[in-house]
Parts: C-alpha cells; sequence; structure tokens
C-alpha cells in the first residue's frame, strides 16, 4: 500500500521537528551537565586549597578566626597581627562546608588565591583589606557567568567586573565565590535548573529567602563574613531575616548597579538596589564606608558623590520613629505582630518616641504600581528570558498570565473578581499597557512618594519602624505566595533605604496563636501562608527600619540602635 505524498510529508516534517527539539534539549542538557561539573570541581578545588593550608599552617586556629566581627577581623588585618591568608583559608573551609550543607555557592572564584598573596605586597591597605567576600550570581564578576538561573547565560563569562566588585578589590575586599538564585530572580524561594535548590542553614526544610538566597543562606551558616546582592522587591530582606542576619538595601543608586543584571531589564516603576549582607549592623557601616568613596563615584559618574556620613551614624539623638503592626493586606504572623512590639517597647524605654503611622492603599500599589510596573509590558520582555529554556513553572502563576492574551487576561479578572478579588487584580494588572498609560503609572508612582513623604513630615519622624515577613517559608512555598512581599516591595516603589534587623524568635505561644491565622482577604493565599508559618518554633523574626531617601546612615543606626536593645536584653535571659 502507498502511502500518500502528502502524508508522507507531513510524517517527515514532524520527525524533523521532533529531532531538532531532541537535538536542542540535548545541548541545553549538556550545558547544564558543565556548569554543574564545573561547581561540583570548584568545591574539590576549594577542599584541596584548604587541606594544603592546614597541612603548612597546623597551629592556626580557624574557629577563633571566624569568631571575630568584621570590624575587629578588618583591624587585625590591617595592623598586621593576622595575615591575610590565615583569615582567607579560614574561610574557604567554612564556606566548602555551608555551601555542602546547603548548596548555596554556584562557582569558586580561583584567582581569589593569587589576589590572597598579592594582598601581602600591597602598601595602601583599603578599609577591607585581606576581608574575603561573596558575591551573588548576577553580579559581574570577570571571567565568570552571571547566569541569573537561565542555561543560556552559562558559559557566558563577563568581560569586567561590575564596579562593586572594582572598588571592593580597590579596597582590599577579595571576592572568593559566587551564590545562588532563583530562576530570573523574580522570586523569593532560591531554586533554578542549572544548580538546584538553596536550603536555609538553621533549618534544611526551609526556604533561605530569595533572590539572594545563596548569600543568606552562606553569611547565615557563617561561610562568608561579608555578601553582597540585589533587591527589587525584598531580595536582600528576604534572606536575611529568614537566615537571621542583617541586610541593607540602600536607595537605589547610593551605590553603582552598572555590571550588575536585572530581573526585568529596563523597568522603572519597582526601584532595585545592590547592598550587603553581614552578621551585624557594625559590618554594614563599614561595608558602606569603604563603597563610599572617590573610586565608586569616577567609576560610575552616575552615582552622586555622597561619602559615608559619620556624624549621622555616630549620633546619640533620640529618634522620632514610626512604626506600624500590619499593612491591612497580608496579615502579619503572630511573631512578626510580636516582634514590632517587642521593639516599640525597647525603644520607648530607651527614650526615644513612637508614632503609629497608619498606612493606606496598599492593594492599589502591590497590583497597580508593583505588578503592573514590573509587567507593563503585559510580560513581554519577562517571556522572552525563558525562550528556549528546558523549566519555565518556577515561576507560576506570572508565566502563565505572561502568556495569556489580552482578552483572556480581561475576561478572567472580569470572572474572577467576586470569588477571588487578589487574583482578579492581578489578572488586570498584567495586561499590556500603551506608552501613554505607562507614563501616567510613572506619574502615579512619583504622586504616591510625594504623598508618603508628606505623611512622614507631617509626623516629623526621623525613621520607622515596619514587620517583615516571617519566620522562613517552608521550600516551595514563596513560589506559591508572591502577593506576601507588600511589606518589603512597598520600599522599592518608594525607593527608600531600609535594612533588616533580627529581634526575636518563633515561641511556642505563637504557635497556637498561628491556628487562628485567617488572613484578610481568607483566600487561597491567605490559607497557604498560614500553613507556611507553621512548625516554626525557634526560627528568626526580624523588622524593617526605614529612612528617607540618601539617608543611609541614618537607617543604619536606627538598625544598630535596635540591635544594641535586643543584644540587651537577650543578656538578661
Amino acid at each position: 500500500m502507498r502511502v500518500p505524498l502528502p502524508v508522507l510529508l507531513c510524517c517527515s516534517a514532524a520527525s524533523l521537528l521532533l529531532l531538532l527539539r531532541w537535538r536542542r534539549r540535548r545541548r541545553l542538557w549538556k550545558k547544564v551537565k558543565e556548569a554543574r561539573r564545573r561547581q561540583e570541581r570548584g568545591l574539590v578545588q576549594m577542599e584541596t586549597a584548604v587541606h594544603r593550608f592546614r597541612e603548612q599552617h597546623p597551629s592556626v586556629s580557624m574557629v577563633s578566626i571566624l569568631s571575630l566581627p568584621l570590624p575587629e577581623l578588618s583591624k587585625k588585618l590591617r595592623d598586621g597581627s593576622l595575615p591575610p591568608e590565615h583569615v582567607f583559608y579560614a574561610y574557604v573551609g567554612k564556606a566548602l562546608q555551608i555551601a555542602i550543607e546547603t548548596n548555596c555557592i554556584t562557582e569558586y572564584l580561583q584567582e581569589s588565591e593569587t589576589q590572597v598573596q598579592k594582598a601581602k605586597l600591597t602598601e595602601k591597605l583599603g578599609l577591607l583589606y585581606g576581608v574575603p567576600v561573596s558575591i551573588k550570581d548576577s553580579i559581574d564578576c570577570e571571567g565568570h557567568d552571571s547566569t541569573l538561573g537561565f542555561i543560556k547565560n552559562v558559559n557566558k563569562p563577563a568581560a569586567e567586573d561590575s564596579v562593586v566588585v572594582q572598588v571592593l578589590r580597590r579596597q582590599g575586599a577579595i571576592p572568593f565565590v559566587k551564590t545562588n538564585v532563583p530562576q530570573s530572580l523574580i522570586s523569593y524561594d532560591c531554586k533554578n535548573l542549572i544548580f538546584g535548590q538553596t536550603f536555609n542553614p538553621l533549618l534544611y526544610t526551609r526556604s533561605p529567602g530569595g533572590s539572594s538566597g545563596g548569600e543568606g543562606a552562606l553569611v547565615g551558616g557563617g561561610g562568608s563574613i561579608l555578601g553582597f546582592g540585589t533587591d527589587v522587591g525584598g531580595s536582600l530582606r528576604f534572606p536575611a531575616a529568614f537566615c537571621g542576619i542583617c541586610a541593607l538595601k540602600p536607595t537605589g543608586n547610593r551605590l553603582s548597579k552598572k555590571g550588575i543584571i536585572a530581573g526585568v531589564l529596563g523597568q522603572k516603576a519597582v526601584v532595585a538596589a545592590v547592598g550587603p549582607m553581614a552578621k551585624d549592623v557594625e559590618s554594614l557601616a563599614l561595608c558602606m564606608r569603604a563603597l563610599l568613596c572617590e573610586d565608586m563615584f569616577n567609576l560610575d559618574s552616575t552615582v552622586p558623590p555622597l561619602p559615608f556620613n559619620e556624624e549621622v551614624y555616630a549620633s546619640t539623638q533620640p529618634l522620632r520613629i514610626g512604626y506600624y503592626e500590619t499593612d491591612f493586606f497580608t496579615m502579619p504572623s503572630p511573631a512578626m505582630r510580636r516582634a514590632i512590639r517587642e521593639a516599640k517597647q525597647m525603644l520607648e524605654d530607651a527614650g526615644h518616641t513612637l508614632v503609629p503611622f497608619e498606612l493606606t492603599n496598599v492593594d492599589y500599589m502591590m497590583f497597580n504600581f508593583c505588578v503592573r510596573g514590573m509587567f507593563a509590558d503585559g510580560g513581554a520582555s519577562f517571556l522572552k528570558k525563558f525562550k528556549g529554556e528546558l523549566e519555565k513553572s518556577s515561576m507560576g502563576v506570572f508565566f502563565w498570565l505572561a502568556k495569556s492574551p489580552g482578552w483572556l487576561k480581561t475576561l478572567l479578572s472580569w470572572i474572577a473578581k467576586p470569588f477571588m478579588p487578589r487574583f482578579s487584580a492581578i489578572v488586570r494588572s498584567m495586561r499590556a499597557n500603551t506608552v501613554d498609560e505607562v507614563w501616567s503609572l510613572h506619574h502615579e508612582i512619583e504622586e504616591f512618594c510625594y504623598q508618603f513623604v508628606a505623611q512622614w513630615k507631617k509626623l516629623n519622624l526621623d525613621v520607622m519602624l515596619c514587620p517583615m515577613l516571617g519566620p522562613a517559608l517552608g521550600i516551595g512555598y514563596p513560589g506559591k505566595l508572591s502577593v506576601a512581599v507588600s511589606y518589603t516591595m512597598l520600599y522599592n516603589v518608594l525607593d527608600f533605604p531600609v535594612g533588616v534587623v533580627p529581634v526575636t524568635v518563633v515561641t511556642d505561644e505563637d504557635e497556637e496563636e498561628l491556628k487562628g491565622y485567617k488572613g484578610y482577604f481568607q483566600d487561597w493565599w491567605d490559607r497557604t501562608l498560614a500553613k507556611a508559618f507553621r512548625g516554626s518554633a525557634g526560627l528568626p523574626v526580624a523588622v524593617q527600619c526605614v529612612a528617607l531617601p540618601w539617608q543611609e546612615e541614618l537607617c543604619l543606626r536606627f538598625m544598630k540602635e535596635v540591635e544594641a536593645l535586643v543584644l540587651k536584653k537577650n543578656s538578661f535571659f
């Protein structure tokens, strides 16, 4: 029996397409395997280097080096009482241990070993002389990939260091590892197909947060004394809060973003920033002191030449502090609410004035400024990043909505409004906008910022105390709970400097109270968030400390005050 020619041609074409698809997938998997082999090779190199150092220097106490806070460590490195190689290999050893436990390191920067040897010959010692630092995947380091969790970015090493890394090197710091991120960075979990899931060092069943999750895990586990990440909705603050450390998200342009790859290129509605993560506030201050120098201002002339203001940071004047316990969009967990109340009481007892601050229209801000602002083109730019990738499911509802045609979004929004108002609002916000609509949106955001500042000034506030989502959610939950970023994303829209400080841990009483958690909307997201909070006794809970734009020093000063009061309180127990 003869097969008709059209059928034969169709079958041949289909077979060819399947073959081409199979070959393409095979090439992608080959790149994934190459990246994983490089990751494993890096860990072996770290192990070899540490073993060699320990054989040559058996008397060096790694534990005592790792116990030093950054300011003291830096002082000992600069006065010569501690050799740079002792510090470097102590941290390489500890980083290796944390990497094995949490899968936080994507690449070992082997040239850092040469940099350590050269450091001994340096005459001019920078503020971070000899300090090993870790760098988020999306921050360019010459000769190394910035993948953002995308296979297409594997084997595409950066041609030069980002400005932040250049300044760090000039200040004597030694970048030694790059750390894991979620695919696309638009997530506060930390998983991608190339390097897999990163785990929280405090409890492996919990997320380390994201998108700077690898940094959070490494710094939180003690494998890095100073880390660098980015933040476009909480990406520094979530990992810091989830892993029990401190972080500072500066005003968007206080530190250079040149050479740092964004999750959504070109969008201006939600302002991104690069910032430091460390175990304590004084370490963050030392870092900002080092970065806000002539090198930073010369390498990127778009950064305002504002050196670190020591007078503001060192001030002991009582502060007038605004505060709120909830944003009336994401119901705080019992531990979050208690963290604010306890911090408020401690600050009042220390002589500061606390003033209630009322937030309004957070739901409008979330849907119209954040979702609509970041996906103003209907998600087309976002979708383009996933073209040709093997995995796309991690972005859940946003990925699906970005693919949907405009008429379907309109229909879904209309149908869902009576039953699922938040889902309806997200769908509506994901439609493509005209240029005129985008300009109107940007104007509306400007007006929102002016009104927020006016309310701040009317109350004569210095700083603000705010909740931070916590404790750490279980692995996989952040991907289901994109709406829970309201507490953090507000300050990216406003472009205010904000830091995170851990103040308490979840108690059994908090767990008992959580049984009555309903949420403000009592929808699927609220029910899922209640589940995500459960079983968290002993995990850290943080607060956010906020200042007006360009007032990072005041923000740090406030963070230092909160940190000192928490340490003082805990010393009595």
